[in-house]
C-alpha cells in the first residue's frame, strides 16, 4: 500500500509494468493479482492498494548476492518497452528541493538541530546534485526499465533469487540500480559483465552515477521527514551506509 500522494500515480503504473514483465518471461518477480472486476491494483484507505503471489524467502543483501542481482537486472533491461506506458527519468534534481522545503516547516528542535548540524554537507550535496542534473538532462539514450533499489528488495529461497517491491519502477539508465556500489571495483565489474552477457553495450557513467548517490542521499531523506522519523534514526543514516557511495561521487569532475 502507497499512502504518500506524489508516489501513488508512478505506484500504480508500476502494475502493468509489472504484468508486462512477467508475460516477457521474467519470472523472478512477484506476480499481480487482479481484483475481482479485473483491475490490477485498487484504492482502499487513501492508499493505492495491490496484491501479489507471495513469495517465500529472506530478504536479503550481501556482497555475494550482488551477482545474481545485477544478472536479474540485466535480464529485464532485454525487455522491450514498446507501447509500455511508464515514467521516464528526467534528471530534475527536485529532491534536494523538497528536503528545503520540508526543513522550512519542520516543527522538531532535535530535528532541526540535527539538519543544521548537517547544513554543510546537505548543501554541499544539493550543489552537486543540481551540477550532475544539469549534466545528464537532455540524454534519453540507454534507458530500460530500472528498479532504483533492487538490492535492499531481495528474497533468497536457497538458490532462487528474486526482486519485489516494484511500486518505483521507471524508465532509466543502468546507474539508476547500480549506484549505491559504485564505489566498489569489483561490483562496477560484474555489473558491466552482467549487462554484457545479456547483450547489452553499455558502459556506466560517472556523471550519472554521481547523480544517482546525490539523488538518493535527498531521495531517502525526504523519505526519513516524511515519516516524522525520530533524530537518532536521521543521523544514522546521514552518517551511516550511505556515506561510501560518496568516495565515489564527491571525486566525479
Amino acid at each position: 500500500m502507497v499512502y504518500v500522494a506524489e508516489r501513488q500515480d508512478i505506484y500504480e503504473q508500476s502494475f502493468p509494468i509489472i504484468r508486462h514483465l512477467c508475460d516477457h518471461g521474467i519470472d523472478f518477480i512477484g506476480r499481480v493479482i487482479k481484483t475481482k472486476g479485473g483491475n490490477l491494483s485498487t484504492r482502499f484507505d487513501g492508499a493505492v492498494l495491490g496484491v501479489f503471489d507471495w513469495i517465500d524467502g529472506s530478504l536479503m543483501e550481501t556482497d555475494a548476492t550482488k551477482i545474481p542481482e545485477y544478472q536479474m537486472l540485466a535480464k529485464i533491461y532485454t525487455v522491450s518497452v514498446h507501447d509500455v506506458s511508464i515514467h521516464r527519468e528526467d534528471f530534475s534534481g527536485r529532491c534536494a528541493d523538497r528536503v528545503i522545503e520540508k526543513w522550512g516547516v519542520l516543527e522538531d528542535k532535535q530535528v532541526l538541530s540535527l539538519l543544521e548540524k548537517h547544513r554543510s554537507k546537505i548543501e554541499h550535496r544539493a550543489k552537486r546534485l543540481k551540477l550532475f542534473a544539469g549534466r545528464c538532462q537532455g540524454d534519453t539514450t540507454n534507458f530500460f526499465i530500472t528498479h532504483g533499489d533492487a538490492g535492499g528488495n531481495l528474497i533468497v529461497n536457497g538458490d532462487k533469487y528474486f526482486i519485489v517491491d516494484w511500486d518505483y519502477a521507471i524508465l532509466a539508465p543502468p546507474e539508476r540500480d547500480a549506484w549505491v556500489m559504485c564505489c566498489k571495483n569489483w561490483a562496477m565489474d560484474a555489473f558491466h559483465e552482467a549487462l554484457r552477457q545479456n547483450g547489452i553495450v553499455y558502459t556506466l557513467r560517472p556523471e550519472r552515477l554521481a547523480y544517482y548517490c546525490y539523488h538518493y542521499f535527498f531521495y531517502y531523506l525526504t523519505a526519513f521527514l516524511d515519516a516524522s522519523s525520530q533524530a537518532d534514526t536521521i543521523e544514522q543514516y546521514i552518517s551511516g551506509w550511505i556515506e561510501e557511495s560518496f568516495r565515489f561521487a564527491d571525486e566525479v569532475q
